[in-house]
């Protein structure tokens, strides 16, 4: 915390997520919860992009930041608040939404969104907005695709079935192993937003269905 402050951004993102390799290598020898990851080919190297993921689970609050390096998560505003966890979470230039103003909040992701993009920051959303339990679709929305079309910046889809071995808001974990799939990139010049949308729902639509995840 008092280290953090004074790093460039890349730097301070590095020093402050190395932890996680820890507690994911813990959740692993304790749990007994591994981790299978296909399509890491597939996140851009040369270019900024907009992540969109499934949410089930504490685990990709993890586990995303050692594969999205650096990024910028979109999350309620209320977890900055939590001592020392929501305090390094700011450090990380997050895009905090009071999501009990639904216009503000989209105002507010297109504005910062673009700003994180701009600098070669990887936005990375949830676009059902909370947790959704295994076998539940739950309602995706399109702000993420919103702000991708409007950069002209790709969207990578990603799903995973971490609800299995790590229910969200439970304590308990259940041995197995959490697949996680990362698709090829979708293009979003010259599109709308309703067609790449469409184009990404049917992909994690399969996708979760495929890993058991929906």
């Amino acid at each position: 915390m008092l280290i953090g402050p004074l790093l460039p951004f890349r730097a301070r993102f590095s020093f402050l997520t190395g932890i996680n390799y820890f507690y994911i290598w813990w959740l692993r020898v304790t749990c007994g919860v591994k981790t299978q990851v296909t399509g890491l080919e597939n996140l851009p190297k040369d270019r900024p992009y907009v992540a969109l993921s499934n949410h089930q689970s504490e685990w990709e609050t993890l586990y995303f930041q050692l594969v999205f390096r650096p990024q910028s998560v979109v999350l309620k505003r209320e977890l900055l608040k939590i001592p020392f966890f929501g305090w390094a979470l700011a450090l990380l230039k997050p895009i905090a939404l009071d999501r009990s103003q639904r216009r503000e909040a989209l105002k507010q992701l297109l504005r910062q969104g673009k700003e994180r993009l701009s600098e070669g920051i990887p936005v990375v959303i949830f676009p059902q907005g909370t947790r959704v339990a295994v076998g539940k679709e739950g309602r995706f929305n399109k702000g993420g695709t919103m702000l991708a079309v409007s950069q002209g910046v790709p969207v990578v889809p990603v799903v995973h079935n971490a609800g299995i071995c790590w229910p969200g808001k439970s304590f308990v974990k259940h041995p197995g192993t959490v697949q996680l799939v990362i698709g090829e990139p979708i293009e979003t010049q010259g599109r709308s937003v309703d067609e790449v949308q469409q184009e990404v729902m049917a992909w994690m639509m399969a996708q979760m269905k495929a890993i058991g995840a929906a």
